[in-house]
């Protein structure tokens, strides 16, 4: 795996005196880098750097500095064998390539560049970098570059590979057949520790780095060693060090920067703290029993309570006030407060009195010494204030420290600093400033238990005109919550408002002599809504919409008035909208829920203030995650509220159905399939809308595939919706035929009988069904089918009950068998009577001319072309609509009877004349009339009454 070559700085073409090229030999979060002259004459820089010995190279990383950016680094590789003399004219360097570097301007100049360039494995011995041009921004005026650090990656080459190269000395001694060894987890370069990566070694402190060396190796072992919870301790020892690394690198930083300042008592208050923090963290971490010095434990096989839940928390890491008061303790031990006693009976104002004042740690020469103060802080509690404890006896969470594990709980004071000329660094701020995110931090305790209002911000003049009303109604308290930069604040804000609107808490508002009104109270509350729903913070925003859920279904209902909630829905519908099309699934399912709750408010309801937002049409454009949450609450909204007739509902047949077909068309197929479903909800109350809005049904149409399973879903609703009738009439029908107290049992035979001969090969029940879902019965009326059917199927059931009745009274209980079609009857129970009356003499049926299948004389046409067995022989006309032969086609077209149809009117496939009302008793008096069809072979007989 590769490893970090070591490597020197030979040859520079110039650099500065205070950033030499030699500081890129190390690596550190001290290292300053090289840097060229200042106004120099050069404009192409180069730097050679030799390895240690031989080495096959794999990849070079580059850190660039903030501002003082060349424009690209160009690459060249020179390898000499141990054999042969190396000197810089005898060295021929051959070209990598080049890596171009970005100006940086989009991070303000703040942020450092890493670049990382994996090549083809060569060997090498001298690396030179070849600095070109300098990019010109506000803090670079004068051309000069920069280089903070150069890291290569590879593996040191055998003495025996080294020595037999072939001599010529350039770089294309490279190996072409092997490729660089990979992690086949992440298919990154496999590195052989993870403190060989430029980024690692940059930024962590070297003592750490030391150490995790070591926890690595020891990991190695215990892996082949087979265990594993060892191993898996050393894993979160080695993450938790990092992170205290990196600390501990910052604060390294800060002591150079004092030292450079020549403000000798911060960089000793630095080293100190630097000190006193690693001891505890690796007391913490106990890394002395990991790294198993005196040989294996049995105790690291073992779970303990540090390792148990997953990283372990770092100590907190002390302040420089700290540091200060353990050093002027340690110097005030009780040796020296007997000499400092003695001498201070003598003097009026003792030193100590003066270093008390001033904060200042002087320290006698007779004093403890300053190595041994880590030793002395952990011992027992001194005699001025006891509050030295170990930091292992205070159990430490990792994000939020106990307030009692630090001094800084009865202290308040800071520290002055010596030299008050030095302006203060930034280090020293971020180290003493008191974080948002960590109020309970011991400084921010104690400047909080002091003033609670200390860490809130207030209101300036802007914020206080657009809460004017708020903090009318509420109080400036609890506003200031709401627009404080602290996102506990604003939980707490959401959290007081959601218990005054349940009534659970009174606001005290001293400039309000009587209470708000309730329009009042749920405008401020809508107010301050319309921020909290658009916070980035995950907690407050859930806090927001619980609170929004509490205002319009336990506050709004009954108090506020109708104008008042209409204005709450339009300020914070929009906010909710846009968060239900967020990525993130907690975020839009939380939206999504607390619209659907506004919706059920009764005021909300009544006013039809959410489903009109909802039922706009989707575009192609919009959001899939927007489109997607929009259509699931309209078809929620539907299942709970139903389709309305109020057209400003925005649930009405045609707002829906616009909305469905704009949905249906949107490229993400999810969006689509609510939409179809919001179809086929529209279709079951109002077909005929649903087809205004689509296509036409035929066989262009249904070639598309999303209009195929549509229409296909559309008549599974229209057979089922036909059979509901069809059962509606048989029962009327059975019930009126015979007595009261006799169950209408005289008709399941011939329903049966009839279904079972007459079945088509398509599954569907009979010719009517099958007439009603053929591509050309759109045509044919069936737009005006819902209304038309059910007339239908209670005339017929109407002239049934009169044949039955009057068949009745002649013959009381004789059994008879009824055709269903023609009203012949016969009496007895012999169902092959019914079979030979549908095979031979009905007129509602005929004979199919290809198969012979017996089916109704409406239905024909569509069997010739869907269902019959030569139906790829047939095709349906264009002018007349009736099933023509392809070979007779032209000539069918030449006929006097191909003529347009007329509107709401069917074609009889037999006499070739027009049906008027075919599906409200059309066919019936068209083939059961006194005159017949003209082209059907089958009379009708009269009834047989035998």
């Amino acid at each position: 795996m590769a490893k970090k070559i070591p490597f020197n700085v030979v040859f520079a073409s110039d650099e500065d005196v205070n950033f030499p090229a030699s500081e890129l030999n190390t690596h550190g979060p001290t290292v300053h880098g090289w840097r060229s002259t200042v106004d120099g004459s050069l404009t192409t820089h180069d730097i050679i750097l030799r390895f240690q010995q031989p080495a096959k190279i794999y990849r070079i990383q580059l850190l660039a500095h903030q501002y003082l950016i060349p424009e690209k680094v160009e690459l060249w590789l020179h390898y000499s064998p141990k054999s042969l003399p190396s000197t810089p004219s005898s060295q021929y360097f051959d070209f990598l390539g080049f890596v171009a570097l970005a100006d940086n301007a989009n991070t303000n100049y703040k942020s450092r560049e890493l670049q990382s360039v994996t090549v083809t494995p060569r060997r090498g011995t001298h690396l030179k970098l070849r600095l070109i041009g300098s990019q010109d921004n506000e803090y670079n005026r004068t051309g000069q570059i920069s280089l903070l650090a150069v890291n290569v990656l590879g593996e040191d080459l055998d003495v025996g590979t080294s020595s037999n190269g072939n001599g010529n000395g350039n770089g294309e001694d490279h190996i072409g057949s092997e490729a660089p060894p990979l992690d086949t987890a992440t298919g990154e370069l496999a590195l052989a520790s993870i403190c060989d990566d430029l980024l690692f070694s940059m930024y962590v402190e070297e003592s750490i780095v030391k150490y995790i060396r070591e926890l690595e190796q020891r990991k190695t072992l215990a892996v082949s060693s087979e265990r594993f919870e060892y191993a898996r301790k050393l894993k979160l020892c080695m993450t938790a060090l990092r992170t205290a690394g990196e600390r501990l690198g910052r604060y390294s930083l800060a002591k150079r920067q004092a030292v450079q300042q020549e403000d000798f008592t911060t960089a000793k208050l630095r080293k100190e703290q630097m000190e006193m923090y690693r001891a505890s963290v690796l007391r913490q971490l106990q890394v002395q029993q990991l790294l198993e010095s005196q040989g294996v434990q049995s105790s690291n096989d073992q779970s303990c309570e540090i390792y148990a839940g997953g990283k372990p928390s770092l100590p907190p890491a002390p302040s420089l006030q700290e540091v200060a008061h353990a050093l002027a303790e340690a110097a005030l031990s009780p040796k020296s407060i007997t000499s400092q006693s003695q001498d201070d009976k003598s003097s009026t104002d003792g030193s100590l009195g003066q270093a008390s004042n001033e904060s200042v740690v002087a320290v006698p020469a007779s004093s403890v010494p300053v190595p041994t103060v880590p030793s002395t802080l952990h011992a027992t509690p001194t005699h001025t204030g006891g509050w030295r404890k170990s930091h292992d006896e205070i159990p430490q969470s990792p994000r939020l420290p106990s307030r009692h594990s630090s001094p800084m709980c009865s202290r308040q004071g800071s520290l002055r600093r010596r030299n008050k000329s030095v302006p203060r660094n930034s280090y020293e701020d971020y180290e003493e400033r008191a974080i948002p995110t960590l109020r309970q931090e011991c400084q921010g305790n104690a400047l909080l238990e002091a003033d609670p209002n200390r860490g809130r911000s207030r209101l300036n003049d802007r914020e206080r005109r657009q809460a004017a009303l708020p903090i009318l109604v509420f109080g400036s308290e609890l506003v200031e919550q709401f627009y404080s930069r602290q996102f506990q604040d604003r939980e707490d804000g959401l959290m007081r408002l959601r218990n005054f609107l349940k009534e659970l808490e009174v606001v005290e508002v001293a400039s309000n002599e009587h209470a708000a009104s309730p329009n009042k109270v749920a405008r401020s509350a809508a107010l301050l809504l319309h921020r909290a729903v658009r916070d980035a913070v995950y907690s407050v925003f859930s806090q927001a919409t619980e609170t929004v859920r509490v205002l319009f279904l336990e506050y709004v209902p009954g108090r506020v008035s109708p104008s008042e909630v209409a204005r709450c829905v339009d300020r914070l519908l929009p906010e909710l909208l846009a968060k239900s099309g967020d990525p993130s699934a907690r975020l839009h399912t939380l939206a999504q829920h607390t619209i659907l709750s506004i919706a059920a408010c009764p005021e909300v309801a009544e006013q039809s203030l959410v489903a009109p937002a909802l039922s706009r049409s989707v575009g192609s454009g919009t959001h899939q995650r927007l489109a997607m949450s929009r259509l699931q609450m309209l078809e929620q909204l539907v299942h709970t509220q139903g389709i309305s007739t109020d057209k400003h509902s925005g649930l009405t047949c045609r707002a829906l159905s616009e909305c469905g077909c704009s949905g249906i068309h949107h490229p993400a197929e999810p969006v689509r399939k609510v939409a179809e479903r919001i179809l086929l909800l529209v279709y079951k109350i109002n077909p005929r809308m649903v087809r205004k809005q689509l296509p036409p049904d035929d066989d262009i149409t249904r070639r598309n595939l999303l209009y195929r399973q549509l229409f296909t879903e559309f008549d599974k609703l229209d057979l089922d919706r036909k059979q509901e009738l069809l059962e509606a009439s048989k029962y009327v029908g059975g019930h009126s035929s015979g007595d009261a107290a006799t169950p209408p049992t005289d008709k399941p035979t011939t329903s049966s009988d009839a279904s079972r001969l007459l079945k088509s090969k398509s599954g569907q029940g009979l010719g009517l069904a099958a007439s009603s879902s053929n591509g050309y019965a759109s045509c044919n009326g069936k737009q005006q089918y819902n209304e038309q059917l059910k007339r239908s199927m209670l005339s017929a059931s109407n002239s049934r009950k009169g044949s039955a009745s009057n068949s009745e009274s002649t013959e009381d209980n004789t059994p008879k068998i009824h055709c269903p079609f023609c009203n012949w009857s016969c009496a007895g129970s012999d169902a092959t009577q019914l079979d030979r009356h549908y095979w031979k003499a009905c007129p509602f049926l005929t004979k199919c001319p290809q198969c012979s299948q017996v089916l109704e004389v409406a239905a024909l046409n569509y069997h010739l072309t869907t269902e019959c067995d030569a139906k790829e022989s047939y095709v349906v006309c264009a002018r007349c609509t009736e099933s023509v032969h392809k070979q007779l086609y032209e000539l069918h077209q030449m006929e006097d009877y191909c003529r347009e149809l007329k509107t709401g009117s069917a074609r009889c496939p037999l006499c070739h004349d027009d049906v008027h009302l075919p599906l409200d008793g059309g066919w019936k008096l068209h083939l059961l009339s006194a005159a017949g069809c003209p082209g059907n072979i089958r009379k009708k007989n009269p009834k047989k009454s035998n």
